[in-house]
């Protein structure tokens, strides 16, 4: 089970404070896929039709998305290997809880890898994810970690629900 830590309670390093508070929900998502049968994981019990399995797998790709194809611009084969299709996510039955936390924690890893040799007023490079012509400029990295930490936070609560409504185990452990 993921070890959780409370982020420290100061802004010395935002930076820090960030990718903490980033490797805090990962630890909170993954404690609430453990103890759910597989059933479970693979069963919506929200009206967006998404499963816990489906969130998670979400989480892996996004924060990919947004530092390793966007920040850093790398070329992605299948940025969106979360979805089948536009806005219809995909998890294959080789997806469980272990596999996609454990690349959820790796995926940390690499951002804490990539913040740490960065600034975060840095501009995300052209190429990968921003393309010249684009309607808005590449964001800052400090505007993606805002994004990130959103996505993590947003689905937790919603991961929160649906273990809820599962088995009524509440909160963050």
């Amino acid at each position: 089970m993921a070890e959780l830590h409370q982020p420290a309670r100061t802004i010395d390093d935002p930076a820090a404070l960030f990718l903490d508070y980033l490797d805090y929900y990962r630890a909170v998502i993954a404690r609430k896929l453990d103890g759910l049968s597989d059933a479970d994981l693979r069963t919506s019990r929200l009206p967006s039709g998404w499963t816990p399995l489906d969130l998670v797998k979400h989480l892996v790709y996004m924060e990919r998305r947004w530092l390793r194809w966007g920040f850093l611009a790398e070329d992605l084969p299948d940025p969106f290997g979360d979805q089948d299709r536009p806005g219809h996510w995909a998890v294959g039955p080789d997806d469980t809880a272990e596999s996609l936390a454990a690349e959820m924690l790796d995926g940390g890893r690499r951002t804490r890898a990539i913040v740490t040799a960065a600034g975060l007023d840095q501009v995300a490079p052209l190429g990968g994810r921003f393309q010249p012509g684009d309607k808005h400029p590449p964001p800052t990295l400090l505007w993606i970690l805002m994004h990130v930490f959103e996505e993590y936070a947003r689905h937790a609560g919603h991961l929160d629900v649906a273990r809820e409504l599962a088995d009524g185990v509440v909160g963050e452990s």
